[in-house]
């Protein structure tokens, strides 16, 4: 998809009102608009650039002005459609267009720009992984070697100003060109593109091809694990989540040669990619023998990684564990200690189990998590805070490490790769659960396309959830699974003709169904509650947060419980209807927090499609109008 398709000489013709065209097809399309300062950069970039375009005779060429990438948030500034000069085929090219005069390349692939306060990713790197990814999920793309190429043009720069990028390594998808190379732009241009005004056509249908194609889904977390820890990257890191990636392999340069600690804090939304950064990381650090481990507060995502990473690799299983598995660690005995799902970081590590004598020493539990590696990294969403203790937020972590004398970076992590990448159901589902400012807006309002990656559904029974859910995997194939609030009794298993079988507890009319299996309590047939996400025998059986949180599946269906309602337009937690035992001594305030951030959870998981449904008859009068 792409905000506005012409051939370059047509929009060149329009370029003084071309930034306003592109500001309303983005509000359209894009349901909360988009910000001044990258209106302000299509007026800089793009009529400088097409006049390049159309100067070098390629005013034909058909042009994609900010493409959404397939399964993501992230957009392409332009990209040309035409056709090869020696062999006829179809040939693109994305640009990545930079107002910048002056950066200076630090470390490996980032670079400092003077108006920015964090680092960026080169942009060579940038236009090279957009190239990358795109061609990894466009399989048609992908039986055309070499019919995709990047650059990036940084048309207020002179070659000395920004002297230092252009030592970067470049090849095919990834070349580097400022406003006194200008020439050798059009000239690699025109070698990739052919002049002939006599392939408009062709230039036309290469665009077609393109935004027709069929994609494939990003890889599942689960299947990256194992390819990942235990052979080699399969997941290309774009933007954001290379800075991360570069920021924590550059710390641990330079924990080794200055003997420095720094902390590096990972901040995103469900599905932006801070789990793929974390599998990537370990992966690497790994393979160059780095002192690394990785850890998490959930007992379901640690044992499925020990179980999928670690198949058939006793030490890969070793490399995932708790966070309470540092309290005695030795300071700094680790290059790195990636904390995963970092916000369910509590305050301690004080369990029932612990020993009187760990209990006097104990610290707080952020503190050992530091105090553990050179280089910790923190990998949280604010918003899936789901418990009474847990206190993993930027604000904590960043005061920990600096009364620690740690340096402190931080990363924000832009949109997410999960739910198709769709912009338009992060949006849908902030209003729909009334958080920040976002208005609550029914799903047929803000897709106004056909072919929408994501899939919003009401059903008005949990048995049409079910039936939902099949009929999707029949016609599309994937995983799916149901999840509900926690607003039903949990029993243990119950004995059946000699056989232990779980009690169906969660009842609703006539439709009765368990929950997952408790973590201490096996059952023959069913998979145990750390794996119930992945597990094929986990559909048939209802998930709460504890066990869903952390994973995803293609389809989702969600129930939500009388503990969460609608009344007067507000949503409002009842304590009397949770069976949390943990969540209900909550404070009344933070009682609300935690139970929206179950249902935002929950809401998260599906990588394709939703189907919602609510036991109390407001809550689904309102959740039919807003998923229509």
């Amino acid at each position: 998809m792409a905000l506005v398709r012409r051939n370059a000489q047509n929009l060149l013709d329009m370029a003084d009102r071309l930034h306003t065209v592109l500001e309303e097809q983005a509000r359209i399309q894009f349901e909360s608009g988009v910000g001044r300062a990258e209106v302000r950069s299509w007026q800089n970039s793009l009529p400088a650039f097409l006049t390049d375009v159309v100067e070098a005779g390629l005013g034909h060429v058909e042009v994609l002005l900010e493409h959404k990438l397939p399964h993501s948030p992230k957009r392409v500034d332009v990209i040309l459609c035409g056709t090869h000069p020696r062999h006829g085929t179809p040939s693109y090219v994305l640009v990545e267009l930079k107002q910048w005069s002056r950066a200076e390349l630090l470390d490996g692939d980032l670079v400092q720009v003077p108006q920015y306060a964090e680092p960026v990713l080169h942009p060579v790197e940038q236009v090279r992984r957009y190239c990358e990814y795109l061609i990894d999920s466009t399989p048609s793309l992908a039986e055309q070697p070499g019919s995709v190429h990047g650059l990036a043009y940084l048309h207020n720069a002179l070659e000395s100003g920004v002297w230092g990028l252009t030592r970067y390594e470049m090849d095919d998808h990834g070349r580097l060109f400022t406003m006194d190379t200008r020439t050798r732009m059009t000239d690699r241009l025109k070698s990739l593109l052919d002049p002939d005004p006599a392939t408009r056509d062709a230039a036309g249908r290469a665009a077609e091809d393109l935004l027709n194609a069929r994609h494939g889904p990003s890889k599942p977390l689960l299947e990256l694990a194992a390819r990942e820890i235990q052979v080699r990257e399969q997941f290309v890191l774009i933007d954001e989540q290379q800075v991360a990636y570069s920021s924590v392999m550059q710390a641990v340069e330079r924990a080794r040669t200055n003997r420095t600690q720094t902390v590096v804090i990972v901040l995103g939304g469900p599905g932006s990619g801070k789990s793929v950064i974390a599998l990537s990381l370990l992966g690497e650090l790994a393979r160059l023998n780095r002192r690394v481990f990785h850890a998490t507060g959930s007992s379901a995502f640690t044992n499925t990684m020990r179980k999928v990473a670690g198949k058939g690799a006793p030490r890969v299983r070793s490399m995932f564990k708790y966070f309470n598995d540092f309290m005695d660690a030795e300071p700094r005995g680790l290059d790195v200690l990636i904390c995963d799902e970092a916000h369910r970081v509590r305050e301690t590590s004080v369990n029932r189990y612990t020993k009187a004598e760990a209990r006097q020493r104990a610290r707080r539990q952020v503190t050992e998590l530091i105090d553990a590696a050179s280089v910790p990294v923190f990998l949280l969403d604010e918003h899936q805070v789901v418990r009474p203790g847990e206190m993993g937020s930027e604000q904590e972590i960043a005061d920990a490490a600096l009364a620690l004398g740690c340096k402190v970076e931080i990363v924000h992590l832009a949109g997410q790769y999960r739910c198709g990448g769709s912009e338009f159901f992060d949006a849908w589902g902030a209003g729909l659960l009334d958080i920040g400012r976002r208005p609550a807006t029914a799903w047929s309002d803000i897709v106004t396309r056909d072919d929408e990656d994501f899939v919003v559904r009401a059903a008005s029974t949990p048995a049409e959830v079910e039936d939902w859910l099949l009929a999707q995997q029949a016609r599309f194939g994937g995983t799916a699974r149901v999840a509900a609030g926690y607003c039903w009794k949990w029993s243990d298993p119950t004995t059946v003709n000699d056989t232990k079988v779980l009690v169906p507890d969660v009842q609703i009319g006539e439709w009765r169904r368990p929950w997952n299996a408790k973590a201490d309590k096996r059952v023959p047939g069913v998979p145990e509650s750390h794996y119930w996400a992945s597990d094929e025998r986990g559909f048939g059986q209802v998930g709460c947060v504890y066990t869903a949180q952390g994973f995803e599946y293609d389809w989702a269906g969600v129930i939500f419980g009388p503990d969460f309602v609608r009344r007067d337009d507000r949503w409002v937690a009842r304590r009397e209807c949770s069976h949390d035992p943990a969540v209900k001594k909550a404070k009344n305030a933070n009682f609300h927090d935690l139970i929206r951030n179950t249902y935002k959870v929950l809401l998260t998981r599906g990588m394709r499609g939703v189907c919602v449904y609510s036991t109390d008859p407001e809550t689904q009068e309102y959740l039919e109008k807003m998923a229509a």
